[in-house]
Parts: C-alpha cells; sequence; structure tokens
C-alpha cells in the first residue's frame, strides 16, 4: 500500500539521482574522499615542507658561517660584551637573520653609514603556536638579538649600534679604527633614559678627557672647543628635563559632570553654577 509506494518514489529518487550525476559528469558519481584522508596529506606535505626549509636554512647558515672573518669578528665581539652574550650565541643569530647582507653593506666603501642591533623581547614564531587557557602572552615572548634598519620595529629592550667613521672599505686590519661601537639601554621603551645616560655618563666625560683634536693644538683650552662641549652640555639638560617632565605628567582625573547640569533649568542655575 501507501509504505511500498514511499519506498518505490525513495528508490525512484535515489536512482533519478544517479542518473543525474551520470548525465552531468559524464561518468558515475566520484565517491568523496573521507576528510581524515585530506587532512593526512596536508600534514604530509607540511611537513615535507618544513623539513625542505630546515635544510636550505642549514645551508644558508653553514654558507655565512663561512663568510665570517676577523671584520665579523670584531663586530660579534663588542657585541657579545655590550649585550652580555657569548660570542658563539652571537654569531649564531647573525648568521641566522634575514639580515645578513646589511653587515657586508656595512663594510663596502661609501656603504651604510650605520648598522643597528635589537636585543629584547619578541614574539615566539611557531607554526603550531596556540595558546591555552592559562598561558599568559609572556611565556610566548623570548629575548632576541637581530639586526633592524631601525624603522620598521619599537625599541624595547637594548639598541646596540655601528657607526662608519669614513668611507673607507672596513677591512680587518682598520675596523678597530674605522667603526665606533655603542649601546642605548631602552628598556621598556624608554629611549630619553638610555640617550641622556650614554651622553652624560660616556660621551661627554670621554669628550671632556679627549687631548687631540685633530687641527686644533690649543685642544679643550680653545673657544670653539669649549663653547662645543657647553652646548653639549645644554642638550643633555634638556634631555633630563624632557624625560622628567614625561614621567611627572599631570594626570588629569576624568569627571561626569552630567550629575551637575541635568539640574539646570534657568540662565540663573547656569549662573549660579558658574
Amino acid at each position: 500500500g501507501t509504505e511500498s509506494k514511499h519506498r518505490r518514489r525513495g528508490g525512484d529518487l535515489r536512482t533519478r539521482s544517479t542518473e543525474l550525476g551520470s548525465a552531468v559528469t559524464g561518468s558515475p558519481l566520484t565517491p568523496v574522499l573521507p576528510a581524515s584522508t585530506t587532512v593526512k596529506k596536508s600534514i604530509v606535505l607540511s611537513s615535507e615542507n618544513r623539513k625542505e626549509l630546515a635544510k636550505q636554512a642549514k645551508v644558508t647558515k653553514e654558507e655565512r658561517r663561512a663568510q665570517i672573518d676577523e671584520r665579523y669578528k670584531y663586530l660579534i665581539s663588542r657585541l657579545a660584551d655590550g649585550i652580555g652574550l657569548s660570542e658563539q650565541q652571537v654569531e649564531e643569530a647573525i648568521i641566522s637573520d634575514d639580515k645578513f647582507q646589511l653587515i657586508e653593506q656595512f663594510f663596502a666603501p661609501s656603504g651604510l653609514k650605520k648598522l643597528l642591533f635589537f636585543y629584547q623581547d619578541v614574539l615566539q614564531q611557531k607554526s603550531n603556536l596556540s595558546l591555552r587557557s592559562d598561558e599568559s602572552m609572556n611565556s610566548l615572548l623570548q629575548k632576541k638579538l637581530f639586526i633592524t634598519m631601525g624603522s620598521t620595529e619599537n625599541i624595547t629592550g637594548t639598541c646596540a649600534f655601528f657607526l662608519r667613521t669614513s668611507d673607507k672599505v672596513i677591512t680587518a686590519s682598520n675596523a678597530s679604527q674605522e667603526v665606533n661601537f655603542g649601546i642605548f639601554d631602552c628598556t621598556n621603551g624608554n629611549i630619553l633614559q638610555g640617550l641622556e645616560f650614554f651622553l652624560s655618563q660616556i660621551m661627554v666625560p670621554a669628550l671632556k678627557s679627549q687631548q687631540n683634536w685633530g687641527a686644533v693644538k690649543e685642544g679643550l683650552k680653545n673657544s670653539q672647543i669649549q663653547d662645543f662641549l657647553y652646548s653639549v652640555d645644554k642638550f643633555v639638560g634638556a634631555l633630563s628635563s624632557s624625560r622628567q617632565n614625561i614621567e611627572d605628567r599631570i594626570q588629569l582625573t576624568k569627571v561626569d559632570i552630567d550629575i551637575y547640569i541635568s539640574n539646570l533649568q534657568n540662565p540663573s542655575d547656569y549662573i549660579t553654577a558658574g
């Protein structure tokens, strides 16, 4: 009766679906692969890609390690001493850096005038990175030494810099004479404090004890030299004042004035409130 009609209709419907599929595709319906199979293939592919990338990175690092000569070793030793890392740690950081080529550009004749390094907390890069409910962002931060142009990353830790004193090519024999090294401690992004400390505690004392001023034979007794040192002192004083003003800035409390003006009805009320 009714049941057999429903069964027949169901059977007809299934048959029609199959026929429709065959008509559209020109062949019987292709069975869909289980999702697990697709996932397994992507895992295998991504695993192979990771292995290939790791292999390429290792080759690149070894090629860069072979480039390290006395010029590089001079930079590495200064960085290690200044930041408090071992020379091996600094070397590993440098040869792993995607801006490694900037060092060679710095050494070249009329090359880059400055070479900057930041040493600070950075977010760990992991392909399978996931935060558990009990895991804080701080646990994902890790100290890292990296080369920078100084324009794309904010400084939140230590800035180490190398400056050229001429356009000469930097060689193993002249690196210590032609390259100056310095450090700003800009912990928590406090750049003014780092600059003030560097100038007041390092540069100004060094300048005031300088005996050789080149063509100026009188040295520190020369009026132009004295004016220059006076200007530097004034600049450091201005930095100090600016930093203190920023640190001691007045925070105005937000006041909800609705409760004061909601009951004002006429001009005399406004005069009284004023």
